[in-house]
């Protein structure tokens, strides 16, 4: 059993197969946002690890333009893993080896999306429903992967609230770890609460206390470093990973790791911002195959990025405004201008946490 955490008490390095994360605060697999360009960013702001977007299995081998864009690893994008989703074991053993060979670090596997056309096509959270399916599952991953990488599971507590939900989850991950998991990562809401109330974090505490020595990262209303702090003295998980709380917002990985260290974490600057969102259409627009077709995505990403801004009402209204590609550069110069905060950088407050809506599989 591990020992409550202390507020100080910063993680340990954590193995998965073939690296190592020195501070496992990592940035969640978010369908629509976890692009290349928003790793990229979130690793250059202090990201030890970076999951792409989740994808179906069908889709992985599917031939195509979305199969070249999944199965595309440039050499700066790692750590990085792949989170698939499906149903059929056989199709998704296929696909992960697929991931293997484009050289992601990590297979993922996706048992906790609650979104309603994914239950009905019995993929993501329905799987917490049948734990033969479930596990079908992961032993044919495990044996197409054949220890060439880590491979994962991402869960939520239950499909319910029911105490029969409740033994199907600890069936399921329990047989994950004894086949052979490297890590599991455990939201606490139910499939049927989708994203609507409070995450129950004691569960955490109790999957970590049940599950010894292997690895927890916790998951679910994390929207600040301060939530960061507090989940790992709460629960005693071995790391966490930051779905909502880091679109628009790379900052908080830094912001982590400065209130471990015991320094004040700092919102930030308007040239901070700035910059993250020129690099990001830097990445982005190869990417996509040029400005035009990138813009949707940097778009999106830039209006939550004004979420963070000195004046978010200001920063929206001007941002959804962007509607061509040639006004990008400028319009973020205008709205991330130094005028703002004067280049002095504030201390972050845990009043100062968003919590932006995400309807797509993120947490």
């Amino acid at each position: 059993m591990n020992a409550p955490a202390t507020e100080s008490a910063a993680f340990a390095p954590l193995r998965l197969g073939r690296i190592t994360l020195p501070m496992p605060v990592v940035q969640a697999a978010l369908s629509g946002y976890s692009d290349l360009a928003m790793r990229t960013v979130a690793r250059e702001h202090g990201a030890s690890y970076t999951l792409a977007e989740v994808v179906l299995d069908e889709h992985v081998l599917q031939k195509g333009k979305l199969r070249r864009r999944i199965l595309a690893v440039p050499e700066h994008d790692h750590p990085v893993g792949g989170q698939l989703m499906g149903s059929d074991p056989a199709t998704f053993g296929r696909a992960a080896r697929e991931l293997v060979h484009a050289g992601y670090d990590v297979v993922d596997v996706n048992f906790g999306c609650p979104v309603t056309k994914v239950l009905g096509r019995r993929r993501g959270g329905w799987l917490l429903q049948d734990p033969d399916q479930a596990l079908a599952i992961v032993d044919a991953v495990l044996q197409s992967v054949a220890g060439d990488v880590a491979v994962t599971v991402k869960m939520r507590r239950g499909s319910d609230d029911s105490p029969d939900a409740e033994t199907r989850f600890w069936t399921i991950l329990e047989g994950a770890i004894a086949r052979g998991v490297t890590a599991a990562t455990v939201h606490p809401r139910s499939v049927e609460q989708k994203y609507a109330g409070p995450s129950r974090w004691p569960f955490l505490a109790e999957v970590k206390r049940r599950v010894g020595a292997f690895p927890i990262l916790g998951s679910g209303d994390l929207f600040s470093p301060f939530d960061v702090l507090a989940m790992r003295r709460q629960t005693g998980v071995d790391g966490v990973t930051i779905a909502r709380g880091c679109i628009g917002n790379p900052f908080v990985f830094g912001q982590v790791a400065d209130l471990f260290a015991g320094r004040p974490a700092r919102r930030p600057t308007m040239a901070g911002q700035r910059a993250a969102l020129h690099r990001h259409w830097q990445i982005a627009v190869p990417f996509y195959g040029g400005e035009r077709q990138a813009l949707p995505h940097v778009r999106m990403h830039a209006i939550k990025y004004g979420q963070y801004h000195a004046e978010p009402l200001f920063a929206r209204e001007r941002l959804v405004t962007m509607r061509g590609p040639e006004v990008f550069a400028a319009l973020v110069d205008e709205v991330f201008a130094d005028r703002f905060d004067d280049h002095k950088p504030r201390e972050l407050r845990p009043e100062d946490a968003v919590v932006p809506a995400l309807q797509s599989c993120g947490e």
